[in-house]
């Protein structure tokens, strides 16, 4: 690959990445809103907004194994890590900082809003961690197995799973911590992991059309990954 096309696939890279980690930190950030969601009238869907972002990550990932490998997948879910845990600092910090008498947003308000935010990341970063590298352990092993055919499969197999186990964690820890109270745990990961897997369903398109640009544009056969670091 000569240097022009190098430099442009590294920047999509970043592109994706950073796509990544914003989708990641806002969800820990807005996920004390619920709402519901009428599915054309067949079911009724009740999950934090939170979850609507967070699919995203999957999905990115899913693209950045497939193009450019195991490792600058694992690479970005790294990133993710930090981008979270420093956002968990600054709300500490600012929590802490008392507000002004004339400040539209006072102590309780800002504490209201974002003091479960620390929790939340941190129940989030257990559930993500465990997760995300399911999501890529399992997407490289049916690569491998099928010698780089049926998108579809690897991409749904490794989403659902990881987010069934993400949902599932994420919640249990939230319930743990009295954030959420156990008697909507049941309902909460029904929800949520339809919803995923909803959206799952709904994004193969979508890698489909991204993996054919890449390969396109790149000149890549099957399966061919790109390497940013030669």
């Amino acid at each position: 690959m000569d240097f022009r096309l190098k430099k442009k696939a590294y920047q999509i890279y970043l592109v994706l990445a950073t796509l990544f980690i914003t989708s990641l930190v806002v969800s820990n950030l807005i996920f004390q809103k619920f709402f519901s969601w009428n599915f054309f009238g067949v079911y009724t869907f009740e999950i934090s907004v939170g979850i609507l972002p967070y699919p995203i990550t999957f999905l990115v990932t899913d693209l950045i194994s497939e193009i450019y490998g195991k490792k600058k997948a694992n690479q970005v879910v790294t990133a993710g890590i930090f981008a979270s845990f420093f956002s968990l600092l600054i709300i500490y910090v600012s929590d802490v900082v008392p507000a002004t008498p004339w400040s539209p947003v006072d102590d309780s308000l800002f504490t209201k809003v974002f003091g479960f935010s620390v929790i939340a990341v941190f129940s989030s970063m257990i559930a993500y961690l465990l997760a995300q590298f399911v999501d890529i352990r399992i997407y490289h092993f049916w690569k491998k197995m099928t010698d780089g055919n049926h998108l579809w499969l690897r991409n749904n197999f490794s989403t659902i799973t990881s987010q069934f186990l993400d949902t599932f964690s994420v919640l249990f820890l939230l319930c743990s911590f009295n954030v959420i109270e156990w008697s909507l745990f049941g309902k909460l990961l029904l929800n949520g992991f339809l919803f995923k897997v909803l959206v799952a369903l709904l994004d193969t398109p979508v890698l489909y059309v991204a993996v054919y640009y890449f390969r396109m544009v790149f000149n890549l056969e099957k399966g061919e990954e790109i390497n940013l670091d030669s």
